[in-house]
């Protein structure tokens, strides 16, 4: 019992440090990595192409890396070795002069980079189940730092010079690699997978199930498309400024955070299907009132709805894939849930542009037909669970 007290306690505060500096440089890349890449004076065909390289160098690589750590049943070393590689990757990046030498070594960067948040849902579902703890409560500070991290990039980038912003990123990965060093190891013995496993082993893509569940959680996530896309360049046509569509924005993830803090304290009846199919209802009632260009004054209650279709839908999906996985297959199985998520969101946000160029507020309605369909999907992947065993 004593051992399980010092794991507990270690184990928590640490995997949260790991999820902060995570999303604060999510939160700093994601829209100032492009204003970096704009200073150095590349075009915007190329950048569009680096800005893309995670996500290809994701379909490649995780899988990849993925297999060989549940096969030697090593998430906690892999993580830390990728975290240490990927800040000397942003480091060439940011020495890097031309515009090949800035690809490739993003690229690098990119293979080291990319697994790391895979790898560490499957390290945080092992030891959060091992210690009976809720994951959402935490997750949110993951979701709190994104937030942090968006309006401190905000502010540094009126008073750094758009060439200097990349160290701003390389900074903020160094925490993320000390914060994986300091991960307690995971007890074998220790950790249990919690409810069934539906999945054979090796046979994660044959089995149904799982198929259909990758494909609902990620036709509702790709669902936010126009939103991610257009909502912002919506809300300024109509008047809003930076600070109010800002506002808007967090008031979103606050709603989500506030979800997953609840997460343990839910009722029994709100089992991981039930969140998912919330998350569905949530993403269509969301997206088919965004349609209509809904009155400002109800658009802080369209965003709240945010906790549903993003959180609800996360939530109901990894506490499922933890249900229908095998634990030897724990990150094999969040890797390809990444890579399934990121070429469908990629393959809507292409779609949105198409759609919002055509017929603007109304495309929000093809979210909403987007949502539904991953709903069924969850329906079909709840059916096949309850089947009888022949």
């Amino acid at each position: 019992m004593r051992s399980g007290f010092r794991f507990s306690w270690g184990f928590v505060p640490r995997l949260a440090s790991l999820y902060v500096g995570l999303f604060i440089l999510s939160g700093i890349q994601m829209p100032f990595l492009p204003v970096w890449l704009k200073g150095k004076g590349v075009d915007p065909a190329m950048i569009g192409l680096v800005v893309a390289v995670p996500m290809i160098v994701r379909a490649f690589a995780t899988p990849f890396v993925a297999r060989v750590v549940d096969r030697r049943d090593a998430v906690r070393g892999a993580i830390m070795v990728a975290s240490c590689v990927s800040v000397l990757g942003l480091v060439l990046v940011g020495l890097a002069d031309t515009v090949l030498a800035i690809l490739i070594t993003y690229m690098f960067a990119s293979l080291a980079s990319t697994p790391v948040l895979p790898l560490t849902e499957a390290y945080a579902l092992k030891g959060l189940g091992a210690l009976g703890r809720a994951y959402g409560p935490v997750r949110l500070w993951g979701s709190a730092a994104f937030i942090v991290g968006n309006f401190a990039a905000g502010f540094a980038a009126d008073i750094i010079p758009a060439s200097d912003l990349i160290w701003l990123i390389v900074g903020t990965s160094v925490p993320i690699a000390l914060a994986s060093l300091t991960l307690p190891p995971l007890s074998t013995a220790a950790v249990v997978q919690a409810g069934e496993s539906s999945v054979a082993r090796g046979s994660l893509l044959s089995d149904p199930v799982f198929i259909a569940l990758l494909a609902a959680a990620s036709l509702i996530q790709a669902s936010h498309a126009v939103f991610y896309g257009f909502s912002a360049l919506q809300w300024r046509a109509d008047g809003f400024d930076g600070t109010a569509i800002a506002a808007l924005w967090a008031l979103g993830v606050i709603a989500e955070i506030v979800l997953f803090a609840a997460q343990g304290r839910l009722p029994p009846f709100i089992t991981p299907t039930v969140l998912l199919m919330a998350g569905a209802l949530g993403a269509v009632l969301r997206w088919l009132v965004m349609a209509v260009d809904p009155p400002t004054f109800l658009l802080p209650w369209v965003q709240l709805l945010h906790a549903l279709s993003f959180g609800a839908t996360h939530l109901g999906t990894l506490m499922l894939l933890v249900r229908i996985t095998p634990a030897n297959q724990g990150a094999t199985a969040q890797a390809y849930l990444a890579i399934a998520l990121s070429l469908t969101m990629a393959g809507a946000m292409a779609l949105s542009g198409l759609l919002y160029e055509n017929f603007g507020s109304r495309a929000y309605a093809a979210m909403a037909l987007t949502a539904f369909a991953g709903g069924a999907c969850g329906f079909v992947a709840h059916r096949i669970r309850r089947e009888p065993a022949r």
